[in-house]
């Protein structure tokens, strides 16, 4: 392809052949348009030397550069979602995008969306988010929740390809504050709720809001939580036409009434302007009340009849890693939960102390390299609502693991329940399993789908049902 195509070209800048993308030098081939992003460990424009000496066709950088071998542009991941649509021949243009954004709920609502699509709608349904990506029916691992855009437009493509009529897919704030999904259109985009994270990247609550808004100018229609500060703050901007959900504000257009939260499921009545409709969800927990809400108004936002969305979610099996049972030869109860933040943690220990006959035994930790400012407060939660909170690693990533485990500890109070204290997450959950009696619950929390460990860059493979299953072997 030829370069002009990809890239507006400097005057005097002459014209060439394009190979292929490049944005990592150790992946670059001869021929390559390479784009050295400013990044947060590295800049690319240090590699701009060696993305010549490896044979690259032509360099785009950020104009503080100042190499007159380079194309200069404003910003280079911008450039990069612009090239990487017109090298794919933009294929997200030939299928139905929806978004969905939010700190907790994304992945439960994009697998909700995709069956409520397919099974009202004979839709094709790629799906992009953090437990995986599915396209065309064939399962892929997530190496990220929302890809980069390059990567994203290849996805795209093989789902064109593969015959998909519409993709839906989570979009985190990274994503959004990092031009990964620049130029997209979305039929709608779908807010679930903002709490505490990634403020290691965003600094503070309210630039995180606003990453997080940013969905909203590319969407013909949102759909926001209005139970959520955040949600009435973006239904008033308006950035695009709003429709909003909530279990308790009777203006928003869909409502939740007559709530039973069941062990094994949870029912409401949804509501919306012209229909009334029974829903039952297989996944139990106030919080799939939201997710639910969620999916359905994305639907009626999008001008499907509420009723048979609704009688699909009746179908749903249950999303890996949560609120996902382990089975085990005993008379307690082992649930796995991707529960990392504060809000997540104390939204799964609530649904299970609604059901839980004796004790709640919760194993848990936090990520490295991550906003610390949430760490103490997720100890104070694991504190207040577990009978026996049990601190451990999560992914401890550059850090030290024991100097995390003691950044949580720091929310405990000496009134508290002593928590049992074991660095070695797979220790950990022996240790749990073995204090476990009949009636307990024992939650897992932090990991979910995750079947691996980061320690110092390396992914170490460690999946929590092994883990399970490999003590209850031992018994």
């Amino acid at each position: 392809m030829k370069l002009s195509r990809l890239i507006p070209l400097p005057q005097g800048f002459g014209d060439r052949e394009i190979t292929s993308i490049a944005w990592d030098t150790r992946k670059l081939s001869p021929g390559a348009l390479f784009f050295a992003i400013p990044g947060f460990k590295t800049d690319g424009g240090l590699f701009i030397q060696e993305a010549f000496d490896k044979g690259a066709a032509a360099v785009v950088c950020a104009r503080s550069v100042g190499d007159d071998r380079c194309i200069p542009v404003d910003d280079p991941r911008v450039a990069l979602a612009e090239a990487s649509a017109v090298w794919f021949d933009h294929p997200a243009d030939h299928m139905t995008l929806i978004g969905v954004t939010g700190t907790n709920g994304k992945t439960t609502t994009t697998y909700l969306l995709k069956e409520i699509l397919e099974r009202t709608q004979g839709a094709v349904v790629g799906l992009i988010g953090t437990n995986q990506n599915i396209i065309a029916g064939r399962e892929m691992e997530a190496q990220r929740t929302t890809p980069e855009s390059y990567e994203l437009q290849e996805m795209f493509a093989q789902m064109r390809d593969g015959g998909c009529t519409h993709v839906v897919m989570e979009v985190s704030s990274h994503a959004l504050a990092l031009h990964r999904v620049h130029g997209l259109r979305f039929a709608c985009g779908v807010f679930s709720n903002l709490t505490e994270d990634h403020l290691d990247f965003h600094h503070t609550m309210e630039e995180y809001q606003a990453a997080k808004g940013l969905l909203f100018r590319q969407c013909d229609v949102g759909v926001v939580n209005l139970d959520d500060a955040a949600g009435r703050a973006y239904a008033k901007e308006g950035a695009c036409p709003m429709f909003t959900y909530s279990e308790n504000k009777a203006e928003a257009d869909l409502t939740a009434k007559n709530l039973r939260l069941l062990p094994d499921r949870v029912e409401f009545e949804a509501l919306s302007a012209t229909e009334l409709c029974r829903v039952v969800l297989p996944i139990p927990g106030g919080f799939s009340v939201y997710n639910a809400l969620a999916a359905l108004g994305c639907c009626v936002a999008m001008g499907l009849p509420l009723e048979p969305c609704a009688a699909a979610l009746k179908e749903v099996h249950g999303v890996k890693g949560r609120v996902e049972v382990v089975p085990t030869p005993t008379d307690y109860t082992v649930l796995i939960d991707y529960a990392h933040t504060p809000d997540a943690l104390e939204n799964v220990l609530n649904t299970v102390r609604g059901f839980t006959r004796g004790r709640v035994i919760c194993v848990f930790g936090c990520g490295g390299d991550r906003d610390r400012a949430k760490r103490p407060i997720m100890g104070a939660i694991g504190a207040r609502l577990a009978d026996i909170p049990v601190v451990t690693s999560d992914n401890p990533r550059t850090e030290d693991p024991a100097a995390i485990v003691e950044e949580v500890l720091a929310g405990f109070r000496p009134t508290d329940p002593k928590p049992v204290v074991e660095v070695d997450r797979p220790t950990a959950i022996h240790k749990a399993l073995s204090i476990a009696r009949a009636g307990d619950t024992v939650v897992l929390a932090g990991k979910g789908h995750e079947t691996y460990q980061e320690v110092n860059g390396v992914k170490r493979h460690m999946d929590e049902r092994e883990i399970v299953a490999d003590y209850f072997k031992k018994q």
